[in-house]
């Protein structure tokens, strides 16, 4: 072959050659260049995860569900990588998702704030009653001469009606130690130091609300205006705390016995505040009206006539194992006596009676509601109350005779 044909030919390759070589640099400049710009562009607006919704502003609880709200950071990756397959259609696809995940995420707020409000709601316009549509209490026919062994006196410690303010969600009887430990808010009178932290070393060295040295603690929980704003305090109890009208704290006889002193330091509770949900067995609330104390109502709040006030009636166990201040279950030791005959169980001695009597001036119609347990919906069932016993020796020694001479002292 002549030597300039084999030059053109070596040419015309190095040509080609040179081609090839310019439009595969320029495919690999693209390439780098468009991830390189993939990396360190910054997301479009409509390429950024939706935020998380607003916390609901619903009262916490100590049992209300936390607030497991998804970020959306997961779905906002996911939408991410469907644009960079097709911008067009990942910016439609991202925008339907963030609407949709935002309504996701706020259904269960909405339905975590429905419960809650329903945990605290209460009571219900079927837990009231008008006094006057109530029968009577069929009355048990009484001998005309009390049984010889009968005491029939009384004993009133006067102690005040909380004008002090002196309340706390605190119950040192059921749960010792623990703050907010009732869960809702107790009115106390008589010891004027009691809370969780209390001992019998603390009582014994604290001041009093009632006459005659009396260091007992009487306790209940509190009755609110539900028309009218207040402090709910922890768990949802809502409305404005009301004072009562009048606290009676009377210590009375048995009708089979004479009564024996109480024990320093003794311990007890009458109704049960979770009546709602464990059933009627250790309910022991009365609700009525003055002027209509023969019509008396255990699961429902009376509505009561103008000029009457509601009365809150609450007795507490009367018959002492004789040998224990307490028990596991604050029941065991201290027992109710027998309905029909009034007799303590073999091995019991009757102790006085306290029945607490509280009186309220409440507004007119179904809204006023006792503090209860979130779940237990403000039901008047519930109602209870505690007591524990600090009265100088001597000043109980003066009950006991009272009570069993057949007076009326305090």
């Amino acid at each position: 072959m002549p030597a300039s044909h084999r030059r053109r030919i070596g040419a015309t390759h190095l040509i080609v050659i040179a081609l090839i070589a310019l439009f595969g640099s320029a495919g690999t400049f693209l390439a780098v260049t468009g991830n390189a710009s993939a990396r360190t562009s910054p997301p479009s607006a409509d390429q950024t995860s939706p935020p998380p919704t607003s916390p609901s502003v619903t009262s916490p609880t100590d049992n209300a569900p936390k607030d497991g709200t998804d970020d959306g950071s997961d779905g906002g990756a996911d939408n991410r990588d469907d644009q960079a397959q097709d911008p067009a259609e990942g910016r439609d696809q991202s925008q339907d998702q963030r609407q949709d995940q935002s309504q996701d995420q706020s259904r269960p707020q909405e339905q975590n704030s429905d419960q809650r409000q329903h945990q605290h709601s209460g009571p219900a316009a079927s837990d009231f009653v008008d006094i006057r549509g109530v029968s009577p209490e069929a009355r048990a026919p009484r001998d005309q001469r009390a049984a010889p062994s009968a005491s029939t006196g009384s004993f009133t410690s006067r102690c005040g009606r909380n004008e002090e303010g002196h309340r706390n969600p605190d119950n040192f009887i059921v749960t010792p130690g623990v703050r907010n430990g009732a869960h809702h808010l107790h009115d106390y009178v008589g010891n004027r130091s009691t809370d969780a932290l209390s001992t019998d070393a603390s009582l014994s060295a604290a001041g009093t609300t009632c006459d005659r040295g009396d260091k007992s603690t009487y306790f209940w929980p509190v009755l609110r205006d539900v028309t009218r704003g207040g402090d709910s305090g922890q768990d949802g109890n809502i409305g404005r705390v009301l004072t009562p009208a009048s606290v009676s704290l009377t210590f009375r006889g048995s009708p089979a016995a004479k009564v024996t002193a109480m024990p320093k330091a003794l311990r007890t509770i009458t109704g049960d505040a979770k009546a709602f949900t464990n059933g009627t067995a250790n309910a022991r609330a009365q609700w009525t009206c003055t002027g209509f104390t023969d019509r008396v109502l255990t699961d429902k709040y009376p509505l009561c006539p103008r000029g009457s006030q509601v009365v809150r009636q609450l007795d507490f166990p009367s018959c002492w194992d004789g040998q224990n201040t307490d028990s596991a279950n604050h029941r065991t030791h201290l027992t109710f006596p027998d309905k029909t005959t009034g007799r303590c169980q073999s091995g019991f001695k009757a102790v006085p009676q306290l029945r607490m009597t509280l009186a309220y001036k409440v507004p007119p119609g179904p809204n006023f509601a006792v503090d209860s347990f979130p779940e237990q919906l403000r039901k008047p069932v519930t109602d209870h109350a505690d007591f524990a016993n600090f009265m100088p020796g001597a000043l109980m020694d003066s009950v006991v005779r009272c009570i069993n001479s057949g007076r009326r002292c305090g």
